[in-house]
């Protein structure tokens, strides 16, 4: 399938929406990626997302992102359990965020487990296929 990824260049002055964009011709693969990386076995939204600088948090901007650009969001979620431990990654559909978002303080590993998992091999990740009902 055709389509291009390219990571946004994080800088302490510009502000970025998401941290992975995806063009494609397939409107499947027309997404928007937060990465976050995590030592534990929950995600907080206080405490792993941030607000701008007028108080607008991380997942209210995203979302305003998603909706303007008609860019399907995606979560991707690499949950570090220590050393000697396998590292585990997951894609949550941003539709899931934002409802988790007004509903609970984080999300935990287990509801990542239900969610689309990333195959690690060797040192990165490999995305197999996106729902097609998505």
């Amino acid at each position: 399938m055709r389509g291009f990824a390219y990571r946004l260049k994080q800088s302490k002055f510009n502000s970025q929406y998401v941290d992975v964009l995806v063009d494609s011709l397939d409107p499947r693969l027309y997404l928007a990626v937060e990465c976050k990386s995590i030592r534990g076995k929950k995600l907080y939204f206080s405490q792993h997302f941030h607000e701008d600088k007028h108080c607008v948090h991380q997942v209210d901007a995203i979302s305003a992102f998603l909706e303007k650009t008609g860019r399907r969001g995606y979560l991707a979620v690499e949950f570090r359990s220590g050393p000697g431990k396998a590292k585990e990654a997951y894609l949550l559909p941003w539709a899931e965020v934002r409802r988790l978002y007004g509903e609970a303080p984080g999300i935990a590993i287990e509801e990542f487990r239900c969610a689309i998992p990333l195959a690690r091999v060797a040192d990165c990740y490999i995305l197999e296929d996106l729902p097609k009902d998505i």
